[in-house]
């Protein structure tokens, strides 16, 4: 359990590490968008990964998710 909370934990600071990327790029703006494309698109890439393992470990029973307000 203490590994899979590791890996979500991994890849949540990954999504915002490249989220910052894209910011500086999107800021700093030398009229090259492609680093900017690259990092949202390295964003989305690691969010649908981190949504697919999350259903995956509810699936196999690695987490429980409780009903708020049941």
């Amino acid at each position: 359990m203490e590994l899979f909370r590791l890996v979500v934990i991994g890849t949540l600071l990954a999504i915002l590490l490249s989220l910052a990327s894209a910011l500086y790029h999107l800021t700093t703006g030398k009229g090259d968008s492609r680093k900017m494309l690259r990092a949202l698109t390295w964003r989305i890439g690691l969010s649908v990964l981190l949504f697919a393992l999350l259903i995956l470990a509810a699936r196999q029973g690695w987490i429980v998710p409780h009903g708020v307000g049941h």
